[in-house]
């Protein structure tokens, strides 16, 4: 079974591990509420998606 015959430097274990950082979410402004959401997706505070009610959530 073939084994590495030298240790892999920092540099090069650096430059593989360089596409592994975080990034954040790409939020957008719902257009019924001006909540910031992920975008796509229903929107938890109104219920609106796509300016059309989806969920019915009584307001407290």
């Amino acid at each position: 079974m073939p084994v590495p015959k030298r240790r892999t430097g920092k540099a090069k274990k650096n430059m593989r591990r360089s596409h592994h950082a975080l990034t954040k979410p790409n939020l957008v402004e719902c257009p019924h509420c001006s909540e910031k959401i992920l975008p796509h997706r229903v929107c938890p505070k109104c219920g609106y998606y796509k300016n059309r009610l989806v969920l019915n959530l009584e307001e407290e």
